[in-house]
């Protein structure tokens, strides 16, 4: 099956490694530089829990998991997607149905110029996707700026994808480390360089060779960091703490920043050096409240990446999506991606409304009324007050379409339209005044 697999794979222009057993694959996969792994849950020295487990333990970041598995295996599959596995198929199963899968999780892996969208639908993001297959074919370093959340690693790795994903990428960042750690991790240490150091360590540079290094955060790095940067990429060596022979390095460094780097050089925060080694290749990526084309793009991607991840149907409805577009998602993508996710966790069925994105309450995201047409702004204030109207009557049909003076088909329609469900409050007991249910007769 494995050789089958492939040969398709190749077919479809995914490059890709075959492993036959579990220690092959930890090994090459230890290497890093694999944006997905396809996995069989039997392996002839193992399982592939054990190699999802020792993934986990040996690497900092474990690249997104699809396992294989028999009828009498779904349980164990089902127990690797709750440790984090991202999907699996069940045997027999469609090689277009695996591919579609694998597409879902690394999109990128079938990216090709003018194609498919991966970093988003906008103008702005397809000119951004144009520009990181341009500088793809080259070894230069590239800056990636943007607000936080904006999916700057996503980029540095379609970046990576673009030119040659079979080669190691590394991402660490640099915030996250106190400045000893950070010494360490970049460029590795020798046993007994340090109290607990008991073997030698790689560090990222090292690990990244002949791949692609991901610095995020890069603004944060001390002075004295900053300098020891700066001569790695000006001799293309690294010495590792308590080591005295220095080791060559070949990486395509990829550095990210929030910040103003310009600003920071002329504060002195940042040296002026290194700002011109790392700003060879510049791609500034916008914040997603301007480029709301991406808005539902993501939305709806994430939602499909729930649904397959828990087999659990899900989608927006269309007010929904009206409220998902007037948001600002000052935490960019990362906001977004959280408040869908959380959606998708409170609904009680295949439909997402307002309600399970929690717009429209006190304390949560408020729509950006200066960007609203009047329709748009009167279909917010219409469905806020009929949930009003809603809970101060009980959630009781008839006696809320009375208050409101309309009929009790008419307060169906509109409920429906704005996504409200008989069943959203706290009684959720509709029906209970003699109601018919929309489609049973109802006047």
């Amino acid at each position: 099956m494995g050789e089958s697999l492939s040969d398709r794979f190749l077919l479809e222009g995914v490059a890709c490694d075959w492993f036959r057993d579990v220690g092959a694959a930890l090994r090459a996969l230890g290497r890093g530089g694999y944006a997905a792994v396809v996995s069989d849950i039997r392996l002839p020295d193992g399982s592939g829990e054990d190699l999802f487990l020792a993934l986990r333990e040996r690497l900092p970041a474990v690249p997104p998991v699809i396992f294989i598995t028999g009828y009498g295996q779904v349980e164990q599959a089902v127990r690797l997607l709750k440790l984090g596995a991202r999907d699996y198929i069940t045997k027999p199963f469609d090689l277009d149905a695996l591919l579609e899968k694998l597409r879902g999780t690394a999109p990128e892996l079938f990216a090709e110029d003018g194609g498919e969208a991966v970093l988003g639908v906008s103008p702005a993001m397809r000119s951004v996707e144009a520009m990181l297959r341009r500088f793809a074919p080259h070894r230069t370093t590239v800056l990636i700026t943007g607000e936080s959340g904006v999916g700057k690693e996503h980029a540095a790795r379609f970046l990576h994808a673009c030119g040659g994903a079979e080669r190691p990428f590394v991402a660490v960042n640099c915030a996250a480390f106190q400045e000893s750690l950070l010494e360490a991790e970049l460029f590795g240490y020798e046993k007994g360089a340090f109290t607990g150091a008991v073997r030698s360590h790689r560090g990222v540079f090292e690990r990244a060779h002949g791949g692609t290094l991901f610095l995020d955060e890069v603004a944060e790095m001390s002075p004295a960091m900053q300098a020891k940067l700066l001569r790695t990429l000006q001799e293309r060596t690294v010495q590792r703490v308590g080591g005295e022979q220095p080791l060559e390095v070949d990486v395509r460094l990829v550095c990210a920043t929030n910040r103003d780097l310009r600003t920071m050089v002329e504060a002195g925060a940042f040296r002026e050096d290194l700002y011109y080694r790392i700003h060879v290749a510049h791609v500034a990526i916008p914040p997603l409240r301007e480029r709301r084309e991406d808005v539902l793009w993501f939305a709806h991607r994430f939602v499909e990446e729930f649904a397959r991840a828990h087999g659990e149907p899900r989608h927006l409805l269309p007010v929904a999506e009206r409220y998902l577009m007037e948001q600002d998602w000052p935490g960019n993508l990362r906001e977004l991606r959280h408040a869908v996710e959380r959606a998708c966790i409170l609904a009680d069925g295949p439909a997402i409304g307002p309600r399970e994105l929690g717009l429209g309450r006190q304390g949560a995201a408020q729509p950006a009324a200066e960007r609203m047409d009047l329709r748009g702004f009167l279909e917010h204030c219409e469905a806020q007050y009929i949930r009003d109207a809603l809970e101060a009557h009980g959630w009781r049909i008839a006696e809320t379409a009375e208050a409101l003076g309309i009929s009790r088909k008419s307060l169906w329609e509109k409920m429906r339209r704005h996504g409200i469900r008989a069943g959203d409050g706290r009684g959720g007991a509709e029906g209970a005044d003699g109601d018919a249910t929309p489609g049973e007769g109802g006047s």
